[in-house]
């Protein structure tokens, strides 16, 4: 399983966001990636979206995590 969290914080902003991802097989062959994103501390909102094979949802995974490095999160666990 593929796992990824990414975390941005701005303290003049008071903004502490988390981002995380996870790669998990479906019963049918196909894969899912569960994307869940919020403040740090609070549910926030998930997302799960299905894809053919395990090698489609890493990629999948990999372009979101690139996208959000590029707007300032860090990453603690990556794919």
């Amino acid at each position: 399983m593929h796992t990824s969290y990414l975390v941005r914080h701005n303290s003049s902003k008071n903004m502490h966001r988390y981002y995380a991802m996870t790669i998990s097989p479906g019963i049918f062959g196909d894969c899912s990636l569960v994307r869940q994103w919020g403040r740090i501390g609070q549910p926030g909102v998930v997302r799960k979206d299905w894809y053919p094979s395990p090698e489609e949802a890493v990629i999948a995974g990999s372009l979101i995590e690139a996208s959000k490095i590029k707007k300032g999160y860090s990453a603690l666990t990556s794919f």
